[in-house]
């Protein structure tokens, strides 16, 4: 049976085990290998000559990824005394390293998280590599549970209370300076040398007995006054709840253990980690985001076809079109090291472009500006052009321009002849169905629809659009390509709207049926943000530019008159100039300093004209159906028309695309929550509303079969 642990003696008396599993890409902590690290410390334990262990990986750029989660899953139903046997046994386990009779030491090259964390943590000393990738941290919070193996109890002691709860709390990673700087590491040694560095440690303290005084000094209660507790408990909190909004209980319990146990020793902050992370273990919130992590992990792995494609390797692009999505497209390409031509018959667009995307390229988080000498560093891959020759060589040409489908078909007829024949032309559109927009094209099995949304630097997700006639081949290669670009592309068959905004939509159009059914717009912003959504949707409507959203929305009334209404308040907001934020007035006004907004009297008259006769007041209850239940029901209809591939790929597009809540674990994992039957019964008292309320024949069936949308 193949080991995942090398035991070597580089040195009479010292001891490397080397973390390496055979055939993974990197190390997680499954329960086999947590035997074999008690197997292994069990033989070294017996020696009574060692003075040293240095625990490394064999892994170039990954030391430990945590904890296998799949092994979660299997237990997410046990009672708490389960799980706090589970949490005991790994903290026993890793508490040997700070007990064994020799010193030990992690040597730590690349990401270094969770479980992995926690191990390297309970080893007397610690050194990090100055590996680019190098990095540690407890992502923990943001599975909804906190470390359970120590992580709380140990980490305060070593670097502080303060540190530690921003740390855990905070579920950042952190890179090797910071570490240094924390504590949490004795020093950074080039990755060739760090074994090297490890062992010169280890003899270092050998003559020092530094590690002995540490031992004895973590293992007691943590000096701090009861007023600095007092104060660091409140404010921690405070920051806590004005991030979580109170939706996510993780935090606020792993600092409520990690105050009750500063004033007692390790072991009994020990047993209150443990119990506190079985209560979170398996809660609603912690199941919906592991739900997360898997839709994430298979989306890393997916391909986005069926069978066995060799994506084309793209090497550089083109992009047409040097406005907002345009250069934002050019920027990400650019920052990934892909040769980029962007071109725009608009020299002054052009240069605008240019710079924003060296600007954005070269930005520096520290010193919160562009960067020159980073600027210079990337300005070759960049090659601005007013030509179409410039644009013939690329591998993959985007087209980003105006939302006119004539005005894409005659770019699409010059440049086509020009591009390789192994070339992939694509739109960024958005609105436009790619069929349509293919409808000219010599090669329209190389045409597809790769939707960038915006901002594009923020936003992970990417539509990837199948054509009638696009190939796998040309889907695959974009698939690839998008994630090279670091995104998360999901595929969806040709159909208005996509994925993203045909869900969206029924959502924001519901907002506006509420304003003329007599609801108030601070509390349909008050119940979506309650919900979870990051902002309400007049809020966005507002963002987004109520022009783009007037003329974003005809797709869809014009595909489905039958659900989806043209709400005469747009029109009369655009006509009256009241665009939203970019005009300073839309629904808010945007007028003050901050260009915050602030409800706005005057709207009154353009939104009183087409209230309807009889109005009322809605309950938060009645509000949440009317805006979620719509948006549920399109994605029923995406699942009847087979528009995606899998269940999956609706909540991960929704939590990237518009950020649904993660918390909830999306949308159909939230339907899954209600059960299909529930919702076909809140569902009644909206009937109606007509066709938009109306369970569909999917959504029927489930119901009475007891099915669940997470079951295929």
């Amino acid at each position: 049976m193949a080991t995942s642990m090398n035991l070597s003696f580089p040195e009479s008396d010292l001891a490397v085990l080397t973390l390496d599993m055979p055939g993974k890409g990197a190390n997680i902590l499954s329960r086999p290998i947590l035997e074999e690290l008690s197997v292994n410390l069990d033989r070294l334990e017996e020696r009574g000559d060692l003075a040293g262990l240095v625990i490394t990986s064999g892994k170039p750029g990954i030391f430990i990824a945590g904890a296998d989660l799949r092994e979660f899953l299997s237990s997410l139903d046990a009672p708490d005394e389960a799980i706090v046997d589970k949490c005991v046994l790994g903290q026993k386990l890793f508490q040997r390293l700070s007990e064994v009779p020799f010193v030990t030491v992690a040597a730590i090259d690349g990401i270094c998280v969770g479980g992995g964390a926690e191990l390297a943590m309970w080893c007397d000393r610690r050194i990090m590599s100055d590996g680019a990738k190098t990095e540690l941290g407890f992502p923990e919070v943001k599975l909804g549970i906190f470390p359970g193996w120590g992580g709380t109890a140990r980490s305060p002691r070593m670097i502080g209370l303060a540190n530690a709860v921003e740390m855990v709390t905070g579920g950042a990673s952190i890179g090797a300076e910071e570490a240094h700087k924390l504590g949490w590491i004795s020093q950074i040694a080039p990755v060739d040398r760090l074994t090297d560095a490890a062992i010169r440690l280890i003899r270092n303290e050998q003559k020092s007995k530094d590690y002995l005084a540490d031992r004895e000094r973590w293992a007691g209660p943590i000096d701090i006054s009861e007023t600095e507790l007092g104060f660091l408990g409140a404010t921690a909190s405070a920051m806590i709840q004005q991030q979580t909004k109170g939706q996510y209980p993780a935090p606020i319990a792993a600092l409520e253990v990690m105050l009750g146990g500063a004033g007692l020793d390790v072991n009994a902050a020990l047993d209150l980690e443990a119990r506190g992370m079985a209560k979170l273990f398996g809660s609603p919130v912690n199941s919906a985001l592991l739900n997360i992590f898997f839709l994430t992990d298979r989306n890393k792995k997916d391909t986005g076809v069926d069978g066995e494609f060799t994506p084309q390797k793209i090497n550089s692009a083109a992009v047409i079109g040097a406005g907002i999505m345009g250069a934002g497209i050019a920027a990400a390409n650019v920052k990934r090291q892909v040769v980029t031509a962007l071109s725009d018959a608009n020299q002054k667009a052009l240069q605008s472009g240019v710079k924003g995307i060296l600007d954005e390229v070269s930005f520096n988080k520290k010193t919160r500006k562009p960067d020159l000498d980073r600027a210079i560093e990337f300005a070759p891959l960049l090659n601005a052009t007013e030509s179409d020759a410039e644009v013939a060589s690329a591998d993959v040409v985007i087209e980003a321009i105006v939302e006119n489908l004539e005005v894409k078909r005659q770019i699409y007829g010059r440049l086509e002849p020009l591009l390789r024949e192994d070339a992939i032309l694509a739109s960024n559109t958005s609105t436009i169905p790619i069929t349509e927009l293919a409808a000219e094209l010599e090669r329209p099995e190389q045409f597809c629809g790769i939707h960038f949304f915006n901002p594009v630097r923020k936003m992970k997700l990417v539509e990837v659009i199948r054509g009638e006639k696009t190939s796998d081949q040309t889907v695959a290669t974009a698939v690839a390509y998008a994630k090279r670009l670091g995104k998360s592309p999901i595929v969806v068959n040709d159909g208005p709207g996509f994925l993203v905004n045909r869900l969206l939509l029924p959502y924001m159009n519901e907002a506006l049926e509420l304003i003329v059914n007599g609801a108030q717009i601070k509390d349909i912003e008050k119940v979506a943000k309650q919900f979870g959504m990051p902002m309400g949707p007049i809020t966005l409507y507002d963002m987004v530019g109520l022009d783009t959203a007037f003329y974003a929305g005809r797709t869809m009334w014009e595909a489905f008159p039958d659900r989806i209404s043209a709400s005469p308040i747009l029109p009369a907001l655009v006509k009256a100039g009241r665009l939203g934020r970019k005009s300073g007035l839309g629904f808010f006004s945007y007028q003050n300093k901050k260009k915050r907004a602030q409800p706005d009297p005057d709207l009154q008259q353009y939104v009183e004209p087409y209230m309807q006769e009889e109005t009322r007041e809605f309950t938060a209850a009645e509000i949440e159906s009317r805006l979620f239940l719509p948006m549920l029901l399109e994605a029923t209809r995406v699942l009847e028309e087979k528009l995606v591939r899998d269940v999956r790929d609706v909540d991960l597009g929704l939590i990237f695309g518009i950020g649904f809540p993660p918390f909830k674990g999306g949308l159909l994992y939230w339907a899954d929550t209600l059960g299909a039957a529930n919702i076909v019964e809140a569902l009644k008292p909206l009937e109606d509303m007509g066709p938009r309320a109306q369970p569909t024949p999917l959504l029927l069936e489930m119901a009475a079969a007891g099915k669940k949308f997470y079951d295929s």
